[in-house]
């Protein structure tokens, strides 16, 4: 995965992309297949696109998992996903290592299933170092909770400014904002995902179902990406290194 160039990106210029990942169900369902069966393949879809993310230019990538609505789906696919949950934290945590992406999971952790939360905390650690890709994995997660509770903490802080207040809705120091979000399945809307991290994102949505999506969709969204101008309110078109977090 890491590739000449991958590496010799300037890292400012690195984008933040994220994918809302939708149509598992829909995509096992039209081939006579099972839910479970569709997640299956969205998780190699994960891989596929986690392999691909660094030679297109992305730095960091954020994939929505599990919304913190999703608890509402039938407890036989909640506690499937949460089976591949585990699954992928017990499996996929040395490749990540190897190929130097460092994993971190946002949301809340208090409500899900014994032993996921401190797996969790195991990969985080042993990927902290990764510098290739920063891959953000969104499990009951819900951008107006995250803006609702740094707010609530805000008052301990003192004085905020856009920055200040956006580290703690993310909960890490500097995070690029989003440059472009990207959502499977045909549905065009946001779903409660990074809401303010994704004020000035472009959006591109595809038919395509995500067990489908892969490094050259990828790439076709983000040449689409690359050809829009972005302005963030002013005349003249930005570079990606110059992109402020706004």
């Amino acid at each position: 995965m890491q590739s000449n160039v991958a590496l010799k990106l300037d890292p400012a210029a690195r984008l933040h992309v994220g994918i809302i990942m939708d149509g598992n169900g829909r995509w096992a369902t039209r081939r006579g297949l099972s839910r479970l069966r569709g997640h299956e393949a969205g998780v190699e879809a994960i891989r596929r696109v986690v392999e691909a993310a660094p030679d297109q230019g992305v730095g960091t990538l954020t994939l929505y998992a599990f919304s913190s609505d999703n608890w509402r789906r039938p407890k036989a696919e909640v506690t499937a996903l949460m089976g591949l949950l585990r699954f992928y934290l017990a499996n996929e945590v040395a490749a990540l290592v190897r190929n130097g992406v460092r994993l971190t999971v946002i949301g809340r952790r208090d409500r899900l299933p014994d032993g996921i939360a401190s797996a969790i905390t195991r990969a985080e650690a042993a990927t902290s170092s990764g510098t290739t890709l920063h891959l953000r994995i969104a499990i009951d997660y819900s951008a107006r909770d995250a803006i609702l509770n740094a707010a609530a903490r805000a008052g301990a802080v003192g004085q905020l400014s856009r920055e200040s207040f956006a580290d703690l809705i993310t909960g890490e120091a500097g995070l690029r904002d989003v440059d472009l979000i990207i959502r499977t399945s045909g549905e065009k809307r946001l779903s409660d995902f990074l809401l303010w991290e994704g004020a000035y994102a472009e959006l591109h949505f595809t038919d395509r179902m995500w067990p489908e999506f892969d490094g050259d969709a990828l790439a076709d969204a983000l040449a689409a990406f690359h050809r829009r101008e972005r302005r963030f309110g002013g005349l003249t078109a930005i570079a990606p290194a110059e992109v402020p977090n706004l």
